[in-house]
């Protein structure tokens, strides 16, 4: 890895600056945890039987954004990116991925999720999470996509040293 040249959130600010802060420092770190790898040590599994990579975080973290962003403020229709369930566990599966292909589908739906929590009225905006059936907040999402990327990210420690030795940040 690089220099660490993640932004780190604010020590004071709004509910909103620093939820959207937080956000961005662990999609900037899963991103860092990615950074000297080739294709091949993306996808180095964890452990036998584990389907778990690097490479298959960032699948994942894009079915996460798609699926508490846009189908929850957009579209509740709009088809998971690596399966045609709602099957996160299929985005795990790295085994055929690419470093460009995932990153490409992680980018743009990161973006999307920025565009629509931008365009928000407030954190109070109600939109409709398919999978429980019923109305959460923007707040609420923030949270609990926030909370992915921590889960995630400590496991992208481990992959990582796994992979190289590499430790840190």
């Amino acid at each position: 890895m690089s220099g660490d040249e993640r932004v780190g959130p604010p020590s004071f600010g709004t509910e909103r600056d620093t939820l959207r802060a937080f956000l961005d420092y662990h999609r900037a770190t899963l991103a860092m945890k990615c950074e000297g790898l080739t294709d091949e040590e993306l996808r180095r599994r964890s452990m036998p039987p584990s389907t778990l990579s690097l490479l298959g975080l960032v699948r994942h973290m894009a079915e996460v954004e798609r699926a508490w962003f846009r189908r929850v403020f957009e579209d509740q229709g709009a088809p998971m990116v690596w399966s045609d369930e709602i099957d996160f566990q299929a985005a795990y599966d790295a085994s055929g991925s690419t470093r460009q292909e995932a990153f490409a589908a992680w980018e743009a739906e990161v973006a999307t999720s920025r565009r629509i929590e931008r365009a928000a009225g407030s954190l109070d905006q109600a939109g409709y999470q398919p999978r429980w059936e019923e109305e959460v907040s923007l707040r609420m999402v923030m949270l609990h996509v926030l909370l992915e990327y921590g889960r995630h990210n400590g496991h992208a420690d481990f992959l990582r040293e796994g992979v190289d030795g590499t430790v840190g940040a």
